[in-house]
């Protein structure tokens, strides 16, 4: 009889999965790639990471690529020391492949690429472990939706349906004729600039819409590949390497 040519199920437990060796095997064939195919390579640091806001850089540097963690095999595609390097001078920039760093390479005016960064710097909600830029304090009185982020005329009441969770995250209000009071002379500190936020400080500051964690994408050297020029862009680093 002839092969049945309808479609058949295929379970995922029965594909075929990329092992980590053929992706470390893409990765440093895709940098070094890279290196021919664009005139400048940036390394980068990201703070406050957000999927989010990493894929809308993705998006503004379209025409360029980004690629983001695995730092040894991206050092090692680049090379680590004069003789392993894939081009001049690019085992310079194996120091900064630390930690939460990536790369770019663009043949935009690097001026362009940094003066974006500069100004890309959305704000999101904190998780603990973040230092909060600034202090914010739930005023005395009525509870407002926004904290006292706004005017009083622009806001609206907090929901009384929150009313208990706002009490078991330490802050001691109480429903008076279906609205949330605060009886606390200068108001509930919630954290102060400075400090370190815990999971109830995060979740408070979430409730009344403060964002205090703000997202930066930080040049710290650029690779040209005309002359194998290397810059330092970061000030920290200027500084470290002129202690050096």
């Amino acid at each position: 009889m002839p092969v049945s040519k309808r479609a058949k199920v295929v379970h995922e437990s029965k594909t075929t999965k990329k092992s980590h060796k053929e992706q470390t095997r893409r990765l440093f064939a895709n940098v070094q790639s890279c290196v021919s195919d664009y005139e400048h390579l940036f390394v980068f640091a990201v703070d406050n990471m957000r999927n989010t806001y990493l894929k809308d850089v993705r998006s503004e540097f379209s025409d360029s690529r980004l690629f983001f963690g695995k730092t040894k095999v991206m050092a090692v595609a680049l090379g680590t020391t004069p003789e392993t390097a894939f081009a001049p001078n690019l085992d310079r920039l194996a120091p900064y492949l630390t930690g939460g760093v990536g790369l770019l390479f663009t043949s935009r005016d690097p001026q362009a690429v940094t003066d974006f960064f500069s100004s890309f710097h959305p704000l999101d909600y904190a998780r603990a472990g973040t230092v909060s830029p600034r202090s914010f304090t739930i005023p005395n009185g009525m509870v407002y939706s926004r904290g006292g982020e706004v005017p009083a005329s622009e806001d609206e009441p907090l929901s009384h349906t929150v009313e208990t969770t706002l009490r078991k995250l330490g802050v001691p209000t109480r429903l008076v004729k279906g609205r949330v009071i605060l009886d606390m002379e200068g108001g509930y500190p919630v954290c102060k600039a400075g400090e370190t936020l815990d999971s109830r400080q995060t979740a408070l500051l979430k409730m009344f819409g403060v964002r205090v964690a703000e997202f930066t994408v930080d040049t710290k050297v650029r690779w040209s590949r005309e002359g194998g020029e290397v810059t330092v862009l970061d000030r920290k680093d200027q500084m470290d390497v002129d202690a050096d």
